[in-house]
């Protein structure tokens, strides 16, 4: 029955819609956040040139303050906000650290064959006085393309015997021949044009390095030339007496 327009009837006295109940409930809120929050620090707070309001969070637009602060108080913002700490949270955790993978280097076991032949000549210039020697080294089981190397070492950086200032180490290497290294006297050998030679005939797989070692005179002569061009000089011992060739097997 409509009570509503009856004689001393109340207009509006009936029982509060839903729809009043959200303007009510909305309105509180708004009330709330306006009370509780400052709008100006909201970090997703954009106003545009129409003077209108912006969420940059949800892209939505708003006409008043008000409307905004609603929004922000709605079930869209709020899983937005929470969406947006959870990768915040996600992106400033530390990432674990995964060591870098180190390539695992495989050796392959080196097949030694044995010594290789050799022989050794004392040798004479008549000319200069100077005293050298001939090394001749056979390789013929040498591997393919390879060429037979050699380099000097002092008796204070090898390990196998003990250390002895008046003498140094000749070393010749192959593969797959074992080093071998000749103790010849710790003398200053003659670098120049035609006094140190090597060469490899890869036909009869023969290996020859010739030397000769400076005089006592040409080594005083060198030294005064460096001492007059202001360097300085490098150090000399002095050997008498024959030259001395000893085989030293693996030195190295």
């Amino acid at each position: 029955m409509d009570f509503d327009h009856r004689e001393k009837g109340r207009t509006g006295a009936g029982r509060v819609t839903s729809q009043q109940l959200q303007i009510q409930r909305r309105d509180r809120l708004i009330k709330l956040a306006k009370e509780t929050s400052d709008i100006s620090r909201n970090p997703y707070l954009l106003r545009n040139h129409l003077g209108k309001f912006e969420c940059r969070l949800c892209l939505t637009v708003h006409s008043t303050e008000a409307n905004f602060l609603a929004h922000t108080q709605g079930r869209k913002h709020q899983a937005n906000l929470a969406r947006r700490q959870a990768m915040d949270e996600k992106r400033s955790q530390p990432m674990p650290l995964v060591p870098p993978s180190i390539p695992k280097v495989i050796h392959h076991p080196r097949i030694k064959i044995g010594l290789p032949a050799y022989r050794v000549d004392d040798l004479r210039d008549s000319s200069t006085g100077q005293r050298g020697l001939l090394f001749e080294i056979e390789y013929p089981q040498i591997q393919p393309g390879l060429q037979p190397r050699h380099r000097f070492m002092s008796a204070f950086e090898q390990k196998v015997q003990a250390p002895d200032k008046n003498f140094q180490y000749l070393i010749f290497a192959a593969a797959p021949y074992e080093n071998i290294a000749f103790k010849i006297p710790n003398k200053e050998i003659d670098k120049g044009e035609g006094r140190f030679i090597t060469s490899w005939n890869t036909t009869t797989k023969v290996f020859q390095l010739r030397m000769f070692f400076k005089t006592d005179e040409q080594s005083e002569a060198e030294k005064k030339r460096r001492e007059a061009s202001h360097t300085a000089p490098s150090l000399r011992i002095e050997y008498y007496g024959r030259l001395y060739v000893c085989l030293i097997k693996n030195m190295i």
